[in-house]
């Protein structure tokens, strides 16, 4: 049991810590909203890498030989929806800022927590990566033909909590960002950043 806590615990911040196009948007989305937002949002990135870690677990090599031909689709899809956003983003950006400086309207309602736990949900999803990841180390960890019901849950809870709790991490940067940075010309200034940043890698994701 043991073993399986601490190999689901690896596996999580595995997947988890490396900084990509996900992760900038969830730091640049709490930054322009609130902590609960992007708390919210955390946990929907945090679902799905719970989700396919359950996948690969019940499904090992099957899951994977299933999923084999849907990966350069399942990659292009989420190329495109990375690359919405960031220019969704800067956008956005634009017109608050000008919005702001002519005083002549007032901006449109931020994205709630719920609609943003579904949106990190979704995206994560799209990363084929995710699932491949989970399947590999699943199939190169296993040493029994049969691994207990029990140590499968505990290995995906962990690897739940460990996304989860560098998400919430990465969301508690994002809110201190955005109290840092409270001048519209600061808020505009690094939401093209990281537009510019998410975009970069939804490219390099398709290539």
């Amino acid at each position: 049991m043991t073993a399986a806590l601490v190999a689901g615990l690896l596996a999580g911040y595995g997947i988890a810590v490396p900084v990509g196009a996900v992760a900038t948007y969830l730091v640049s989305l709490t930054a322009r909203t609130s902590l609960r937002t992007g708390v919210c949002a955390a946990l929907g990135v945090a679902t799905a890498d719970g989700l396919y870690a359950l996948l690969a677990t019940l499904g090992g090599s099957a899951l994977a030989d299933a999923l084999r031909p849907f990966t350069v689709p399942l990659r292009w899809a989420s190329a495109v929806v990375l690359a919405a956003l960031a220019v969704w983003g800067a956008v956005t950006a634009v017109r608050h800022y000008r919005a702001q400086r002519l005083a002549t309207r007032s901006a449109p309602p931020p994205p709630g927590p719920g609609r943003a736990y579904v949106a990190l949900l979704g995206i994560t999803l799209l990363n084929p990566a995710t699932v491949v990841y989970f399947t590999a180390l699943v199939l190169g960890t296993r040493t029994a033909d049969t691994v207990p019901v029990t140590a499968q849950g505990v290995f995906v809870l962990a690897a739940f909590a460990a996304s989860a709790s560098w998400q919430v991490l990465l969301a508690g940067g994002g809110a201190l960002l955005g109290r840092v940075l409270t001048g519209h010309r600061g808020r505009l200034v690094t939401a093209l950043l990281s537009s510019a940043v998410i975009l970069a890698l939804a490219v390099r994701m398709a290539v």
